[in-house]
């Protein structure tokens, strides 16, 4: 079996590290996710790359190094809770904090509303517009030097 290259500093990275809740619960989380994506679809993984939020509290030495190299640390939160943010800073790191109900105004819409009545897809919760103005507002914070 052949030995799994590991990230060390020195080696190239993304430029910019974001961490995004992707609360699959909630309309807030699943645009965060989806934005997220889009970002670095735009911007390629050179400019961005959406790290694992798992990594940081588990000190996943890969995910702590790019971490630690990035030019800026950016959370994309759903909601008021700001989990990403908070696990970032917990982790020693002091990102920028977008939160999608603050930052675009989003109305937090839990998807738990609807079962046991007649359960919709989950891209039914999700506006194409909110999407596109957060990833916009992500794509700002990063460009914005």
């Amino acid at each position: 079996m052949k030995e799994e290259q590991q990230w060390q500093a020195g080696i190239n990275t993304h430029e910019n590290a974001i961490f995004s809740c992707f609360g699959g619960a909630s309309n807030t989380g699943i645009t965060s996710g989806l934005a997220c994506l889009e970002v670095v679809k735009e911007l390629g993984l050179q400019k961005a790359a959406i790290m694992c939020l798992g990594g940081l509290p588990t000190s996943v030495k890969p995910v702590l190094g790019k971490t630690r190299a990035a030019k800026k640390i950016i959370t994309v939160d759903g909601c008021p809770f700001e989990c990403s943010r908070k696990i970032v800073e917990q982790a020693g790191f002091k990102p920028i904090s977008i939160v999608l109900t603050r930052d675009i105004g989003m109305k937090k819409k839990g998807l738990s509303e609807d079962i046991g009545r007649e359960i919709k897809g989950v891209m039914e919760y999700i506006s194409d517009d909110e999407v596109k103005k957060a990833k916009e507002l992500i794509v700002s914070t990063i460009m914005n030097e």
